[in-house]
């Protein structure tokens, strides 16, 4: 089945792990045998070869680069203007990429349909994967012109905060609002006609963003606390409020945010038995909320940090994504159902909010 995923960090594969995706995914784990500086070395899951077995023709693929200042425990850039460059390089990635017919910009509704109706059918092997840009932490926007800027490149989709304490936001492992700066950024959005994308945000600075945004939110990479605690996770209060603005919350693989008790570095997939089962049951918990099926989706952050390591059991690649079709069927979901989650969701989510 045809799937949109809505998060994957293709261009931080590329430029900070050296990965080459167009290559097949023995190649890539094969190139980093020995290799010690990435906790997730030899073990990536993503490429394009797999992404095409497992017919993920369109994505939301990210620009990620996180200003640190000395006092923020956290990996990152130490300048705002060097993390600016970073996601500069990131989308010449991207534009290589499609000058080498192996991805497709998606800006407008147009360009989705075109690309929508590729995968919808039976695509030619070499198949152009769609992808809409999205930038994961606001923290490289040097200042509000630079976010302009951005949106002229393509830029459709902006999640304000990533881990710890941001120039605009609070993200994962802190705490409090947004800050004045991600008042004003959120504004800015919301003028220019870009999606929030609520994941990573705190408790407080997501009410925070959602009370002064008046645009499209949806959680591209987002578990649901019921059944994970901790902050990462939404509350069903949060959920239901991306739900009722008409958003989409997409499933992530991260073996942390699917099952409790989950140490980072430490449990290993088979001490729980995690398993693609797993997202099927925070897809089918969205449903239950909404009372539908037209507000889950995936947003797997494969390959986001971490891989075989500390991702489902019963994934080997992306691919194994085809698997979960039959998962949702086992629960009850109809065809209808399963497309809605599969793609549909999101695919009718972005005609409704990209420039026509």
């Amino acid at each position: 089945m045809f799937t949109f995923d809505c998060h994957l960090d293709l261009s931080m594969n590329a430029m900070e792990w050296n990965r080459d995706l167009t290559r097949p995914i023995d190649e890539i784990r094969r190139r980093e045998k020995g290799l010690k500086d990435r906790k997730d070395r030899g073990n990536g899951v993503v490429c394009f070869p797999e992404m095409r077995r497992g017919k993920v023709g369109i994505c939301v693929a990210t620009q990620i680069a996180r200003y640190v200042k000395e006092t923020n425990p956290f990996p990152g850039w130490h300048s705002p203007e060097i993390a600016w460059s970073m996601t500069r390089a990131q989308l010449a990635w991207y534009r290589a990429m499609e000058e080498k017919g192996e991805m497709r910009q998606i800006r407008n509704v147009a360009e989705l349909d075109a690309v929508a109706a590729l995968w919808s059918g039976t695509p030619p092997p070499n198949a152009p994967i769609g992808y809409v840009l999205s930038l994961e932490g606001a923290d490289s926007m040097v200042t509000l012109g630079h976010l302009e800027r951005s949106y002229g490149d393509g830029l459709r989709a902006l999640g304000p905060a990533h881990y710890g304490v941001g120039t605009y936001s609070p993200g994962t492992e802190a705490e409090g609002p947004l800050t004045p700066k991600g008042r004003e950024l959120v504004k800015e959005m919301d003028r220019l006609g870009m999606i929030l994308d609520a994941t990573h945000l705190t408790d407080e600075a997501f009410w925070d963003a959602v009370k002064i945004f008046q645009g499209p939110v949806w959680a591209s990479h987002q578990n649901c606390r019921a059944l994970v605690p901790g902050q990462r996770q939404f509350t069903d209060e949060q959920l239901k409020h991306i739900i009722e603005r008409g958003g989409v919350i997409g499933a992530a693989l991260d073996a942390w945010m699917m099952v409790p008790g989950w140490i980072k570095y430490t449990t290993r997939p088979e001490d729980t038995g995690v398993g693609l089962k797993h997202m099927a049951d925070h897809i089918d918990h969205v449903c239950q909320l909404a009372g539908d099926s037209l507000h889950a989706g995936v947003g797997t952050d494969l390959d986001g940090g971490f891989g075989r390591e500390q991702a489902p059991m019963d994934l080997e690649t992306i691919a194994d994504l085809q698997k979960v079709p039959d998962l949702l069927r086992a629960k009850g979901y109809g065809q209808t159902d399963v497309e809605n989650i599969m793609h549909g969701n999101f695919l009718r989510f972005l005609r409704a909010h990209l420039p026509k």
